[in-house]
């Protein structure tokens, strides 16, 4: 014992050794944990998988170089890893081999619900009342509009995680209804949901529908022309999730056609999308940078994810939102 302690509570062992990939705030955050760490900060340019001998824990995030991780991982990875998280949710940026075999992984469910509910509703209330379309810049735009209304609509939520709870409950306080299916099915009711079974049938009689689903193989083009077509006319589609759920071509065709009347668009495939993309451009499609996200508590509410996250570890008690590596989420 080295008279180190969290909670009150006394912990054996040697300080962890973390490799810190996430910036400043967590790194401050973390070096301050009563188990007195060790905290290693990211090298810039070095490639996220070369981990120093000795970390005993990774902190990192996607798209700072796990995109062109190696199909295999690479001699002594992992040799010492006990324990990787993720600042996201989503895992499909790694590579299998991350998952596979080695130290725990967690991912960061949750954490950013609230700010990317708040985009959502967002999204649905530009829609709505044509935000875009009302602002004036010169007398010569002056005119009378009427305008929608979500009260009476109904948005429909594919995926029913932390973020479909959170964007369903600002969605009843705007009056929509609201429909939701999910990947485990409705072993019992959810007040205030009505419970789908299959995304067509949700599809079908939703005015707005939301995407809020991990990335795997079988949810990759997932909004296709298939379900386009039975979609509900002047659907207006929100992916928040990745951009790779929707066959961007058919989504295209579905608008230009007439039967979807619009998308907001925070995620596509890829990121960025090319110059040129013909969806940069089209009035009823609102592109934006993978932000919804983000907020001024972003990293904090990380940071602090972290932080129980560590106490569990250095006591030896079970991780949460540990991923499955069969399912990659």
């Amino acid at each position: 014992m080295d008279g180190r302690a969290v909670d009150g509570r006394a912990v054996a062992g040697p300080a962890p050794v973390i490799l810190n990939q996430l910036g400043s705030v967590v790194g401050e955050r973390i070096a301050a944990h009563p188990s007195r760490p060790t905290v290693l900060e990211h090298e810039a340019g070095r490639p996220p998988w070369e981990v120093p001998a000795g970390v005993e824990i990774l902190l990192t995030r996607p798209l700072i170089g796990w995109e062109t991780a190696p199909a295999s991982p690479p001699d002594g990875w992992g040799h010492r890893l006990r324990w990787i998280q993720s600042a996201s949710t989503g895992m499909d940026v790694y590579p299998p081999w991350l998952l596979e075999g080695g130290p725990v992984v967690t991912c960061a469910r949750g954490v950013s619900a609230a700010p990317v509910a708040d985009y959502v509703m967002t999204a649905v209330l530009a829609f709505e009342k044509q935000w875009d379309g009302l602002r004036l810049r010169g007398p010569e735009d002056w005119r009378r509009a009427t305008l929608g209304s979500p009260a009476g609509k109904r948005l429909g939520l594919a995926g029913f995680g932390a973020i479909g709870r959170a964007v369903a409950e600002r969605a009843r306080a705007f009056g929509l209804a609201v429909g939701a299916v999910r990947r485990t099915g409705w072993a019992e009711p959810e007040a205030g949901i009505e419970p789908f079974d299959r995304l067509e049938t949700l599809a079908a009689v939703s005015d707005h529908l939301v995407l809020a689903l991990p990335l795997t193989p079988n949810t990759r083009g997932l909004v296709g022309a298939g379900l386009l077509a039975r979609a509900k006319p002047g659907l207006h589609l929100v992916n928040v999730a990745h951009g790779a759920l929707v066959d961007q071509d058919a989504l295209l065709a579905a608008i230009d056609g007439g039967r979807i009347a619009g998308a907001t668009l925070d995620v596509t495939d890829p990121e960025p999308l090319p110059a040129g993309h013909p969806f940069y451009r089209h009035p009823a499609i609102r592109l934006t940078p993978h932000v919804s996200w983000s907020a001024p508590e972003s990293e904090e509410r990380l940071a602090d994810r972290i932080l129980a996250n560590l106490d569990r570890h250095v006591r030896g008690q079970p991780l949460p939102d540990v991923v499955d590596a069969r399912t990659g989420y």
